[in-house]
């Protein structure tokens, strides 16, 4: 849930399936090598050939590794979102307990399963990216948020509810890098405390917003 500037782009969307295989597999081959080298040892010229892919296709695409790693972090949001969406429908969870459970449960699950996602999540620390022109990406990942969990806030105020989910996500941040830190799959008491702490802030927090009946 990092937060950086913005230079790197992609260039373009593929269409044709050729294409959108070709993109799909630098994206994958860039998770895999964020994984074995990090951030920093990070090539274009890699990537292409561990993707088996002609280093001017990566620049069809791309304009530079951080558009090529940009790229990854939208793909990992949008997983995320999607993961979110799908459980929040199928679970129909109560309030604030239960978007927080939902959210930190998807974002553990993919942090322990998904290659890349220890190093990128929504941006790598240091990475000229943001997932929306002028917001840092934990304001733009509040506000897709937002846009999902109205309903289970009980918060009419989109405002209110994009600060609260802001704040939230600094806060979970934190904990959750410390969780990882302490063990590689996370530390479960840690974890368990985030959502502790993100229940406490959002409840008082959220209800203080919401209308008076």
């Amino acid at each position: 849930m990092n937060q950086d500037r913005t230079t790197g782009t992609r260039r373009r969307l593929p269409v044709q399936k050729r294409s959108l295989e070709r993109f799909e597999r630098l994206l994958d081959a860039c998770a895999e090598l964020l994984d074995e080298v990090g951030y920093s040892a990070l090539t274009t010229k890699e990537v292409a050939r561990r993707a088996g892919v002609p280093i001017g296709t990566l620049y069809q695409f791309f304009s530079d590794r951080e558009g090529l790693v940009g790229a990854l972090a939208t793909r990992n949001l949008e997983s995320f979102l999607g993961r979110v969406t799908e459980r929040l429908e199928r679970e129909a969870p109560d309030g604030i307990a239960g978007l927080v459970e939902v959210t930190v449960d998807e974002f553990v699950a993919m942090r322990r399963t998904i290659t890349g996602f220890g190093v990128v999540d929504f941006g790598a620390a240091g990475q000229d990216h943001t997932l929306e022109p002028g917001r840092d990406n934990n304001s733009a990942v509040a506000g897709r948020l937002r846009a999902l969990t109205a309903s289970l806030t009980g918060v009419e105020d989109d405002t209110e509810l994009e600060l609260a989910l802001r704040v939230a996500l600094e806060c979970a941040d934190g904990v959750l890098q410390l969780a990882f830190r302490t063990h590689p799959k996370g530390d479960p008491q840690l974890i368990a405390e985030c959502k502790r702490v993100l229940n406490s802030y959002l409840n008082g927090r959220l209800r203080m917003a919401s209308p008076r009946r």
